[in-house]
């Protein structure tokens, strides 16, 4: 597959460069009065000159969401380019990597961890790569589009992402693009290996009253787990013969977890009246998925306790369907309204049973429910005012709801303003009520309360500065804890925290310009108001940038070279559990207070960006005690390059 869409690629023309743009849509899966996609296309489409299709404008070529949210395809070479060249491919400020590309992230920023309000499958340690619905773009392009991925990985391997899309006519659109990791890393038994499938369409009526949204995944996610490094020291000297990181024992050296799932999903309106702005419109979305968890260990390991049998092989199902029916009624002047009810359906299960010793049933095999919700959504854009509103609560046996509101405005292109307010109250996620495994310690059977979360975000973005804030008051939190406060000795299980727990975020971020430099800055600080320590963060996480841009050999190309300084404060970071694909709560190790610097070279030669960095060059000068979770080693120095390539034909 990689090899067909690789050569595919290839055999596709080069033209033009881009600019990024963003554009507000609308909400409910309603094509948006100011950022229809496909208007430019139907223009297009009138056109009859090759010539001048051939030399479509960059904004012709758009990325859109299910929100309507529009981009440019964006081939520019700038600072955003340099934070968003990796494996997520999106800026990762706030995110900690492991040392293997591919493995895990630890979280920095608490601000980037947000709940839904239906239960989600859990393991969320292995779904920072895979891709939900939300995640997933649409596009509208006059010409065919691709874009070609390539990094290079820390042993043995590659990353690459290749993507292809064209339009067969103005109104309607197919992609295909497939994102694969293969990387060995430094340590024992740490291959990664993952693959990313991702097909859609998009279809719109010429007459405009009809539109759909469709796309197909399959998605593979697989690691060897170690469980960390043994001995601490023997990293910490780096004293030979530990200077070769395959050398330092780890606790496993046959596990391995892989996280695979399929999903069809389909997003589609229907327009009443024809040229009517006041018409009705009927909306339907599908979503059907199938994923499963596994861990699988031929040798059980003392660290985890006792075991039922001689050898791991823990896998999780699940299957959700979901359908959601919604009329709504737009109008020129007074915005968009949409009601809607949803059915949410979803079976969590395992092939076997947990006895108690007396022969009755300790720990069931599913977890099975249905949840019906009705709710509304409420579109209104006034003088420049962007007012977006959403309640929704459930009308079946689980007491869930969901309020959001927010407002945008723009004063001018120097000074924009957002605010957001969300209340939720929201189903814990599977594994945390059930959970079975060949390790006796990790089976249980919950039946957790609900968790509600209130939260404001505030942000707004000037030409002096940027600040965003993030204010959470958390009730019912639930987490996971290691019971045995020894971190040689792993019994995680689910608790649920009574107290309210206060949690305040604010970010600033600045670039300064003199003659060719430029510094950009990004500083977060965060802070906790709880009676014990269950939401560990650090205090002060920041990114400073100094980098020089110019055109060389006749501006035939640009380049762009720097440094990148990043550093966290010390804070009791959350460590990993390889078994359950999750982060837990510890209170005996700090991490942090270690400074990491990327020195980069950058180049653009037409719509080629052409990438060259050293990462974390000083980490033989500073110490190694640079850690990406307890027990487990952050990324040593290592030279890294790849390439960015767009194809327009």
């Amino acid at each position: 597959m990689r090899f067909l869409l690789f050569i595919l690629l290839f055999s596709l023309s080069t033209l033009s460069n881009a600019q990024i743009r963003n554009v507000n849509g609308g909400i409910g899966g309603l094509p948006s009065r100011n950022s229809d996609p496909n208007d430019t296309l139907a223009k297009l489409n009138k056109a009859k000159n090759k010539e001048l299709l051939a030399k479509a404008p960059i904004d012709l070529y758009k990325i859109y969401t299910l929100q309507k949210d529009t981009t440019y395809v964006d081939t520019s070479l700038t600072i955003q380019s340099e934070y968003k060249y990796n494996f997520l491919r999106k800026d990762i400020f706030g995110l900690l990597p492991f040392a293997n590309e591919g493995h895990a992230y630890n979280t920095l920023f608490f601000g980037l961890t947000n709940k839904n309000v239906f239960p989600n499958f859990g393991f969320q340690a292995k779904h920072v790569n895979y891709l939900e619905s939300n995640d997933i773009k649409y596009y509208s392009v006059p010409t065919p589009l691709s874009d070609l991925y390539f990094k290079t990985v820390m042993e043995q391997g590659q990353s690459l992402d290749a993507f292809l899309t064209v339009n067969t006519k103005p109104n309607l659109n197919f992609s295909i693009a497939y994102k694969g990791l293969r990387s060995l890393g430094k340590y024992v038994n740490n291959l990664t290996s993952s693959g990313n499938f991702r097909f859609t369409s998009s279809y719109f009526t010429e007459d405009k009253r009809y539109f759909l949204n469709a796309h197909f995944t399959g998605q593979d996610i697989s690691n060897q787990e170690n469980g960390g490094i043994v001995n601490p020291s023997e990293f910490e000297l780096s004293e030979d013969p530990f200077g070769e990181r395959e050398r330092i024992k780890v606790y496993f050296t046959n596990a391995t977890s892989l996280l695979k799932g399929n999903r069809f999903f389909i997003d589609h309106s229907f327009k009443l009246k024809k040229d009517n702005p006041n018409s009705l419109v009927f909306t339907h979305q599908f979503n059907q998925e199938y994923k499963f968890f596994q861990f699988t260990q031929p040798t059980i390991n003392s660290r985890y306790g006792n075991s039922y049998t001689n050898s791991i092989n823990n896998k999780t199902r699940y299957n959700h369907f979901y359908n959601k029916f919604g009329i709504a009624y737009k109008t020129k002047s007074y915005g968009d309204l949409e009601f809607f009810m949803d059915d949410n359906h979803y079976n969590y299960y395992y092939n076997s049973v947990v006895y108690n010793s007396n022969g009755t049933i300790a720990i069931p095999n599913s977890i099975s429910d249905r949840i019906n919700m009705v709710g509304g959504n409420y579109f209104y854009l006034i003088n420049g005012v962007n007012v977006k509103l959403h309640a929704s609560q459930s009308i079946s046996e689980q007491s869930i709801s969901n309020i959001e509101a927010s407002a945008d405005y723009s004063f001018n292109e120097d000074f924009k303003f957002h605010f957001k307010y969300q209340k939720l109250n929201s189903l814990p996620n599977l594994n945390y009520n059930l959970y079975q495994s060949g390790y006796i310690n990790y089976n249980w059977f919950n039946n957790f309360k609900n968790e509600k979360v209130n939260q404001f975000d505030f942000s707004v973005q000037s030409k002096w500065i940027d600040i965003s804030a993030t204010y959470k008051v958390l009730n019912d939190h639930l987490y996971f804890d290691n019971i045995t406060n020894n971190i040689a000795i792993l019994e995680v299980k689910p608790m649920q925290y009574d107290n309210t727990i206060n949690y305040l975020a604010v970010k600033a971020s600045k670039e300064i310009k003199f003659w060719k430099f430029a510094l950009d800055n990004t500083i977060l600080y965060q802070k906790v108001d709880q009676s014990n320590d269950i939401v560990n963060v650090p205090q002060i996480v920041t990114r400073n940038t100094l980098y020089f841009t110019d055109y060389v050999f006749k501006k035939a190309m640009l380049l762009q070279t720097g440094v990148t300084f990043q550093y966290f404060t010390k804070y009791y970071a959350n460590d990993y559990n390889p078994i359950m694909g999750e982060f837990y709560v510890q209170n005996e190790t700090k991490i942090g207070g270690f400074p990491m610097m990327d020195f980069f070279i950058n180049a653009r030669v037409k719509q080629t960006r052409i990438f060259l960095k050293a990462e974390h060059f000083n980490s033989a000068w500073t110490g190694y005690d640079f850690y990406s979770a307890p027990n487990y080693p952050y990324r040593d120095f290592i030279v890294r390059f790849g390439l960015v390539w767009n194809f327009f034909q």
